[in-house]
C-alpha cells in the first residue's frame, strides 16, 4: 500500500499531482492497479525504478515536494527507488452502495452471500454477530468489540472489511458503524433468524 497525506490526495485528485516516489524492498504495486483511499480510488498507471540522481526538480514538483525534500525523503529507508504514475480515477464505488437500500431480490442476494461467508468460515457462523455488534456499539475501538466475543483484533478487523466489500460497514475515525444498507440486511437477518425460532442478535 502506498500511504498518501491528506494533500497530496487532494492534489491527485485535483490532477495536479501525478507522480509519487517510494523506496520500495519489492514493488508494492502493479501497473493498473488501483488503491482505495478515504478521497477515493487512485490508480498507479507507471512504476518504473529509477536511481536517485535520475530524479529531475520537474519529477518532484509533479510529486508535490520539491527535489532537496524529495531526496531526503528516499534516503531515509533502506530498498529500490520506484517512480510510480498516479492518477484519480473516480469515488470509491462502496460509498454509493452503502446508501443504497436494497430491494427484495438484492436483500435476499446478500443474505445468501453471508450464508456463504458463514458457511465457509472457519470460526463458524460470524455475519449476523458481528452486524449486530456494530449496530450496538458504533464508534467503539476494534480491538474492544474483538474481545467482547473472544476475538483477536486481526482477523476481526479482515472479516469486518469483508462485510464493507459489500457497503454494509462504514469506517469512522475510531471503529464502524452500519450503513443505511447494513441496517437493511440486518433487519432482514433478524426477521429471518425470528421466523426460524432463533433469539435475534
Amino acid at each position: 500500500m502506498v500511504l498518501f497525506s491528506n494533500a497530496d490526495l487532494e492534489r491527485i485528485v485535483s490532477g495536479e499531482v501525478d507522480l509519487a516516489f517510494r523506496s520500495w524492498k519489492r514493488p508494492m504495486h502493479a501497473v493498473g492497479g488501483r488503491q482505495r483511499t478515504h478521497a477515493g480510488v487512485v490508480e498507479f498507471t507507471a512504476i518504473d525504478r529509477v536511481e536517485l540522481d535520475e530524479i529531475t526538480e520537474s519529477d518532484a514538483g509533479r510529486a508535490g515536494t520539491d527535489l532537496a525534500r524529495l531526496r531526503r525523503f528516499l534516503t531515509t529507508k533502506p530498498g529500490e527507488i520506484y517512480r510510480i504514475g498516479v492518477r484519480y480515477a473516480g469515488p470509491d464505488e462502496r460509498a454509493a452502495l452503502r446508501d443504497r437500500s436494497p430491494d427484495g431480490a438484492e436483500l435476499d442476494e446478500i443474505v445468501e452471500r453471508l450464508r456463504t461467508m458463514d458457511g465457509r468460515s472457519r470460526h463458524g457462523a460470524w455475519t449476523r454477530q458481528h452486524l449486530s455488534l456494530i449496530d450496538r456499539h458504533p464508534g467503539e475501538l476494534a480491538e474492544t468489540l474483538a474481545t467482547s466475543i473472544g476475538r483477536d483484533k486481526l482477523p476481526f478487523k479482515a472479516d469486518i472489511r469483508r462485510l464493507k466489500e459489500l457497503g454494509l460497514t462504514e469506517s469512522l475515525r475510531v471503529g464502524y458503524r452500519l450503513s443505511p444498507r447494513g441496517r437493511a440486511v440486518l433487519a432482514r437477518l433478524r426477521l429471518t433468524a425470528s421466523d426460524a425460532g432463533w433469539t435475534p442478535g
